[in-house]
């Protein structure tokens, strides 16, 4: 008879936006079982120290939106394979929820070809975790009555006809990996005529001890916010539900200017490819 492989499972689970406090018990649980954690970059360092099992591999699989220095979505794919076909519990850790504006497709996919078992963990995802961190209800009542989650990350994402329907809704809209085409965003709203009582919030490092808010008018960005070069990750709000940051914002930071999720460095992802024996940098 031949032999009967043990094959492991894969967790995708979410951690939240930043705060450790706001992952799931039910991540919580998984790590603290996992053989293996494959971790996004916008991963609180705490949640790896406070929750993971600590005889776990933990492996730093993160991405830069535009960037140089990332891992490839087929390298997290071969690693996900390979620990799993080793008979290993697998928890495949990203930032926020696991199925907003992530790679999660190509992980599943590639899980069904090589008859994995996995489960999908939700999590706290970044426009939540912002709005609610900087006192924006979404869809307060007289406000708006729906969100829409977008990314204009590159010019193809977001039609012409697209941006006149953005503009003339009065539903709040929510960007994500956009802050570094901010003024474009803008743009395209104000040449669409985007209402004057619209305005705009961009949240800086949501629900971290350097979360900042930076509020604007879309009529006046020019002279408030054009140009200027966020910290990652940064969400953009844009909404009449923006004017309630001044009455309800509850959430102190300590207003330094810094990275609560550490850049990628080449030197760090090559020692993981040469451990892993496998090509991480792209």
């Amino acid at each position: 008879m031949s032999e009967i492989k043990n094959i492991g499972k894969v967790i995708l689970a979410g951690a939240g936006p930043g705060d450790p406090d706001l992952i799931t018990i039910k991540t919580v649980n998984y790590l603290q079982q996992a053989d293996v954690v494959l971790t996004d970059r916008l991963v609180s360092e705490e949640i790896l120290t406070r929750y993971v099992n600590t005889s776990a591999e933990i492996i730093r699989v993160g991405k830069q939106c535009r960037r140089g220095i990332s891992t490839s979505q087929k390298t997290i794919n071969e690693l996900i394979i390979k620990h799993a076909l080793q008979g290993k519990l697998v928890v495949r850790l990203k930032g926020g929820d696991v199925s907003i504006f992530s790679n999660i497709l190509d992980e599943l996919q590639t899980l069904q070809e090589h008859n994995i078992q996995f489960e999908i963990i939700p999590g706290v995802t970044a426009s939540l975790g912002a709005a609610a961190y900087a006192g924006i209800p979404l869809t307060a009542r007289d406000h708006s009555t729906a969100v829409r989650l977008l990314t204009f990350y590159k010019s193809r994402v977001v039609s012409d006809d697209y941006w006149k329907e953005l503009a003339n809704t009065d539903d709040t809209l929510v960007f994500y990996m956009s802050s570094e085409t901010l003024d474009d965003v803008v743009e395209k709203l104000l040449q669409n005529k985007i209402a004057s009582n619209k305005l705009l919030a961009v949240v800086e490092q949501a629900t971290t001890p350097f979360q900042q808010v930076y509020i604007s008018d879309l009529y006046d960005y020019q002279n408030t916010l054009k140009g200027k070069i966020f910290l990652s990750p940064s969400l953009v709000i844009i909404g009449k539900v923006v004017s309630l940051h001044e009455k309800f914002a509850w959430f102190k930071s300590n207003n330094d200017h810094e990275h609560y999720f550490k850049p990628l460095t080449k030197s760090s992802l090559i020692q993981h490819e040469q451990k892993e024996g496998i090509t991480v940098l792209v």
